[in-house]
């Protein structure tokens, strides 16, 4: 049946009238004393829905959704909420303790931007904030039309944050710019758009150091605010969160319930919060120049990482000790770019895997048919008439998915292969460009 403009109107009519949402933690001590902190960069917590991320001893143990009444003390609120969430449940194994005493490795944190410098200043000052002991920032300034990143670095951070301009447009490309220069053993990868805690970086990086054979550690992504109702509608169906239950993916024993292994690795993480050893990302040729926000592919490069990592035999690690607060985009507008984003996206990456590493493409064919199963999945329209819990409960949705996000997502998926040998294209027009 054909969609019609009026139903398309009916659809952002109710998404206008998703209310905002505060964000806060709460921290559950040892003695069982609350602690209630708003989220980064958020007012103190009143009336109202709150989306509340529980952490127990400091660590991150889950989220919820409460109201807060009116009059009511909010602490009390959502401190009873907390305990009763965690009532009876266990810490997943190895994430309740605090983090092995175990040294970190030197580390080199890559921020990839372009003219976005007062959301650069906001994550660099959460990156300086690190508690890891030795650690480098490396700002690659991609394709930039004015010198406002270049001035805000050397004028506020000066040495202690590197500078490195990358002419060539595109997210993979800054990337491997930032990778070039790395002195770390292991290089991280954030976005400007997140405020990192402050034990992200240790987090993150000490499974390096107990792990000889972990090439990738992900992480943890909250939202830093929910103000407006894309923020809140894309966080209702799971934003980029991954869950409270670390996981580690090894392609030696593949995982039974991934039967699409390595294929689906939107599963293992997100670009904004991911950590390579430096020897194997170089390895592997680091990411796919033509994949990434920025070129036609319109993204992907991170999933390709994740894939060309685990096709050497290296394992993957996800824990959620390694957070940062990202902030989502804020219009319907954004959230169409990004739905289409998605899906070019996700068909541009498994387009270069296939053309880097033919030798994969048995396995590939193996499992399509489920994989077109699977693809048809994430653009199925979610619960059409609600149900369930808002942000906080990662797997229920409060918020109907609008169907043209869908829509726009599968014409992603199509044209995400067309997007990559374009941008692969242009990349060679650049080069022969520059030889002359």
């Amino acid at each position: 049946m054909r969609w019609s403009a009026s139903r398309t109107q009916e659809e952002i009519r109710r998404f206008l009238s998703i209310g905002a949402v505060q964000v806060a933690e709460v921290d559950l001590g040892e003695g069982g004393e609350a602690v209630l902190r708003p989220g980064p960069g958020s007012p103190p917590v009143t009336a109202g829905e709150v989306f509340v991320l529980v952490r127990r001893e400091g660590v991150p143990a889950g989220t919820f959704l409460e109201r807060v009444p009116e009059g009511a003390d909010p602490r009390a609120v959502l401190s009873a909420a907390a305990r009763r969430m965690l009532a009876g449940s266990a810490a997943p194994p190895g994430e309740r303790a605090p983090a092995r005493e175990v040294a970190p490795p030197y580390a080199s944190v890559v921020v990839a931007t372009r003219e976005r410098a007062g959301q650069l200043a906001r994550a660099l000052d959460s990156l300086l904030a690190q508690d890891h002991p030795r650690f480098e920032i490396v700002v690659v300034d991609n394709a930039p039309v004015t010198d406002e990143t270049k001035e805000l670095v050397h004028r506020k951070y000066g040495e202690r944050v590197r500078y490195v301009r990358e002419p060539v447009p595109g997210l993979a490309v800054a990337h491997n710019a930032g990778l070039a220069v790395a002195g770390g053993e292991v290089v991280a990868f954030t976005d400007d758009d997140v405020i990192a805690d402050p034990r992200w970086l240790t987090e993150l990086t000490v499974p390096f150091a107990a792990d000889p054979r972990l090439g990738c550690v992900t992480g943890l992504i909250l939202p830093a605010r929910l103000r407006t109702p894309a923020q809140v509608l894309l966080e209702s169906h799971g934003g980029f969160a991954k869950g409270f239950t670390p996981a580690t993916y090894d392609p030696a024993e593949p995982p039974r319930e991934e039967p699409l292994f390595p294929f689906t690795a939107g599963r293992f993480g997100s670009g904004a919060n991911m950590a390579f050893r430096t020897g194997v990302l170089r390895e592997v040729g680091g990411f796919d120049p033509a994949t990434g926000a920025g070129t036609p592919a319109r993204g992907g490069d991170d999933l390709y990482g994740f894939v060309r990592v685990l096709a050497h035999g290296h394992r993957l690690h996800y824990t959620p000790r390694a957070l940062v607060w990202h902030h989502h985009r804020e219009t319907w507008a954004d959230l169409e770019t990004q739905a289409y984003g998605y899906g070019a996206g996700l068909t541009a990456y498994l387009t270069a895997i296939l053309v880097n590493r033919p030798a994969l493409l048995p396995a590939f064919l193996a499992r399509l048919p489920r994989g077109l199963a699977h693809a048809r999945a994430l653009t199925a329209v979610r619960d059409a008439e609600g149900g369930g819990a808002a942000p906080g409960d990662h797997d229920s949705r409060s918020h109907p998915w609008p169907r043209r996000l869908s829509r726009l997502q599968r014409r992603g998926m199509l044209y995400g292969p067309v997007g990559y040998l374009r941008a692969r294209q242009a990349l060679r027009k650049t080069a022969a460009r520059g030889r002359r």
